[in-house]
């Protein structure tokens, strides 16, 4: 794929999560989420994202296992096209974030996506570290959990009510729970190990990188190594203790 390719495939992904985005609030909305229309149409579309990217970089490596044994050179039109894709998406959500929230309530996110946003254009102009960046996009088989579980606490489905002799107490839905059971699983299987083993092979493949490279893997891992690290203790807090 050509760089003119890339930038259509890209700016199609813009427009195209821009249409769920507004196709999701043409569906109904659960009552206690309408008040938080704009939040409960933002994560849906995050949902969709997180749905289509983590089934497609999946299958990019079972499709074309060489490329996990070079992530620098070696892809393919289906992997670059995955890159192309969710770069179209972090774009959107960046604009959509830009326009609808406070950067005091969104600076985390929206520097998160601005360091994806170079890391993907980098790897979609020079067409290497492609398979570097289908790497990274397993750990969106793990938002899908943590996306449907924002949802369900939107809805009002967290609790159900417990009606007792003295008291009405309540407790986790089933529904809750097992998704915060299934969000806490694959937090620790993709995006933990996927993000443990990303940094293990940019420290070992360092040498083999341009510094200008090494640097912007290095911060961008360091960032949302960070905020992962701080989501986990959250989601601790909040469905564990």
């Amino acid at each position: 794929m050509d760089l003119w390719s890339s930038l259509l495939v890209t700016g199609g992904s813009t427009c195209s999560f821009r249409l769920v985005n507004r196709l999701v609030g043409c569906l109904p909305t659960p009552e206690p989420a309408r008040n938080k229309r704009w939040r409960w149409r933002n994560i849906s579309t995050s949902l969709v994202h997180s749905a289509l990217t983590g089934a497609w970089a999946g299958s990019c490596f079972y499709l074309h296992p060489e490329m996990a044994k070079d992530l620098i050179s070696t892809h393919s039109l289906f992997s670059h096209s995955l890159v192309a894709v969710s770069t179209g998406y972090f774009i959107h959500d960046f604009l959509d974030l830009a326009f609808n929230q406070s950067l005091k309530k969104s600076w985390e996110v929206m520097l998160h996506h601005s360091m994806v946003i170079s890391c993907f254009g980098l790897a979609l102009t020079s067409r290497l570290y492609v398979g570097f960046a289908a790497v990274s996009l397993l750990v969106e088989i793990n938002s899908i959990f943590l996306h449907v579980r924002q949802l369900l606490l939107l809805a009002g489905q967290r609790n159900r009510p417990l009606t007792c002799d003295t008291a009405t107490t309540s407790r986790p839905s089933t529904a809750y729970r097992l998704i915060s059971l299934l969000n806490l699983a694959t937090f620790l299987m993709f995006r933990v190990c996927t993000l443990g083993w990303m940094t293990r092979w940019l420290a070992a493949h360092g040498e083999h990188v341009p510094r200008v490279v090494l640097t912007l893997g290095t911060v961008g891992l360091s960032l949302i190594t960070t905020m992962s690290t701080v989501l986990f203790y959250r989601l601790l807090r909040a469905d564990v203790f």
